[in-house]
């Protein structure tokens, strides 16, 4: 099911990747505000009256490239997303796993001072995240060290990691 986007979110382009084309949207001010991969599961479609317009995207679109390319280890883009404060908490967190190294849902419960418990929540907080790829959900994985879930799908999860280093590929 695709999350319609919501009404500050004004400016939307896609962007070619080796991911599949990524749909992006920002806001008025031009902070990203998404970044969705084709068959996303709670990806973000286009709403009528939102506006086509590549040009807010161009630093997105180069780091992206460069990331992709294997020269660009953390983003460096205004982000706005919305959510429950414990869904920011969960994505501030996320945010600071760095590239290259993996993390799991238990210690990204730790960091934000959520008991052992919440670590579902945690799940649902990092499966919600809209900014795929930037905000880097890929890095959490099971604590057995297994791939789990991601919205963009396994393989895809799989492929960023492989590109920094983490998995062969």
């Amino acid at each position: 099911m695709n999350t319609v986007l919501s009404a500050t979110t004004v400016h939307w382009t896609f962007v070619d990747s080796p991911l599949g084309q990524l749909l992006l949207t920002a806001d008025e001010s031009g902070a990203l505000t998404s970044l969705s991969v084709p068959g996303q599961k709670g990806g973000r479609s286009i709403e009528d009256g939102r506006r086509h317009d590549p040009g807010p995207f161009r630093a997105a679109e180069a780091q992206l490239a460069a990331y992709f390319a294997g020269e660009l280890t953390e983003f460096r883009l205004e982000l706005r997303s919305t959510g429950t404060e414990f869904r920011q908490r969960v994505w501030d967190a996320l945010d600071s796993v760095p590239y290259g190294e993996t993390t799991t849902y238990g210690r990204i419960a730790a960091r934000i001072g959520a008991p052992r418990a919440a670590v579902r929540a945690v799940g649902g907080a990092i499966g919600a995240n809209p900014l795929l790829v930037v905000r880097p959900c890929h890095r959490v994985i099971g604590a057995d060290g297994s791939l789990t879930g991601y919205a963009g799908g396994l393989d895809r999860k799989r492929h960023l990691l492989g590109l920094e280093g983490v998995l062969a590929e």
